[in-house]
């Protein structure tokens, strides 16, 4: 300011001073004609760059600013680092959103921002799929009229946030959802959703875990119990045939309970790590003729056992792989009568390798087929349970061939027997060399 009025100050005075010089050699009309001519020429210039300024008013752009002289270099000049400072800002702010709504559609959980009358404005792509709304189109819609839950409508109504709200079948499907809303501003909203689903379902098999654990055991304690109590009490005199059978029994509901828990521990360590602890080059011609004695112990003669394997060597952890032959095979076993044949075959297959075990025993209906590897899932429970089997087996040998980059695949046909057939990946088969 003050220096705009030296300026002012300056032209005049310098006016002045021509008007005085002109007055002395012309006469004083000359003088007065003189000044007037300078402040007449001075209005002009002010006029001018007023109006350039009132021009680029009415469309202000930081590179259209007029360039001042005289007295408005000065405040042009001072407009124009003005206007640059604030289009920085500006652009930094932009810049500043933009990354923030680049991280919001980056979320895994859904935001929604809703104003005062909870219609949208903004949702994230998360947010569209687990609500079924589009955020371009339903932009100024009430969220109330396309979720149309009536918990969901009464948590907003009632306006307590305190805690999530669980919402089921939010899309028609089985989804569990948690949402939370937060206010934030004058009057607007955030709608937090996530997707809980797999956290539900993770819930309930631990729930149905602990209660197949406590029935599969339940059974044999309550046996040993009983026997215990029996030979304990000093009153009931047995007979030394009757003690004897008393304790096969028990042995054998010991056994029970022994190989529930292996399997269970097996089953735990196999979960807790992604891949085998040590791999090496398995002969499998040799690893599976030395698992066949057992699983024809376990027959005790009762079937005929046919094996047909190729020289192929398989990379993988040899313990678990014979879990695998051992589980596949020991069940047809539990599934095939008196009489009927198994078939034990290690072959290739395009690129693959193939382990396989086919039985003529009772075979299995179609819909059991995809819940065979679930924990404790029996198609027949009463016939599992009386030939030692744990429920555990398919979902041990599911583990170990995940675990080896391979595949379980199923077929069965009641009355004609099943094949349970283990597809090893190329990458993990080579020729046995001799």
């Amino acid at each position: 300011m003050q220096a705009t009025w030296m300026s002012f100050l300056l032209r005049s005075l310098l006016i002045a001073v021509l008007a005085l010089c002109v007055g002395f050699y012309a006469g004083g009309w000359w003088a007065w004609m003189a000044a007037a001519i300078c402040f007449a020429l001075l209005t002009l210039d002010h006029t001018r760059q007023l109006a350039r300024l009132t021009q680029w008013v009415s469309a202000p752009r930081l590179e259209t600013i007029p360039q001042g002289t005289g007295d408005w270099e000065l405040p042009l000049g001072e407009l124009y680092r003005l206007n640059k400072a604030q289009h920085k800002e500006v652009q930094s702010l932009l810049q500043s959103m933009a990354r923030f709504r680049d991280a919001a559609r980056a979320l895994p959980d859904g935001v929604v921002t809703l104003n005062a009358a909870h219609q949208i404005e903004w949702a994230n792509p998360t947010a569209e799929l687990l609500l079924a709304i589009d955020a371009e189109r339903d932009q100024g819609r009430a969220i109330t009229n396309l979720v149309r839950n009536p918990d969901f409508v009464e948590y907003l109504r009632l306006g307590v946030y305190t805690a999530p709200l669980i919402l089921r079948n939010v899309r028609g499907d089985a989804s569990v959802l948690t949402v939370r809303a937060v206010a934030f501003g004058s009057e607007r909203m955030l709608l937090l959703v996530r997707d809980i689903t797999h956290e539900e379902n993770i819930e309930r098999l631990r729930r149905d875990f602990v209660a197949n654990v406590s029935h599969e055991l339940k059974t044999p304690i309550t046996v040993l119990a009983g026997f215990v109590e029996t030979l304990a009490n000093p009153d009931i005199e047995l007979e030394p045939a009757q003690r004897t059978h008393f304790l096969a029994l028990m042995a054998e509901q010991s056994e029970r309970m022994q190989r529930l828990i292996e399997d269970l521990l097996t089953l735990s360590a196999l979960e807790s790590a992604a891949r085998p602890s040590t791999e090496s080059i398995i002969e499998m011609p040799s690893l599976i003729q030395q698992v066949m004695p057992t699983i024809q112990a376990l027959s005790d003669g009762k079937h005929q056992f046919i094996c047909e394997v190729e020289a192929l060597t398989l990379k993988g952890n040899a313990q678990e792989i014979i879990s695998v032959i051992s589980n596949l095979a020991s069940n047809a076993v539990r599934y095939t009568p008196a009489g009927g044949t198994i078939r034990v075959t290690w072959t290739q297959r395009d690129e693959h390798a193939v382990l396989s075990v086919t039985d003529s025993g009772i075979g299995i209906e179609a819909q059991h087929l995809s819940r065979l590897t679930e924990r404790f899932y029996r198609v027949d429970t009463s016939r599992s349970r009386e030939s030692g089997g744990t429920g555990l087996g398919l979902a041990i040998v599911k583990h170990v061939l995940t675990r080896h980059q391979a595949k379980l695949e199923i077929h069965s046909t009641p009355g004609q027997g099943s094949t349970f057939s283990a597809v090893f990946p190329a990458q993990r088969v080579q020729p046995l060399h001799e």
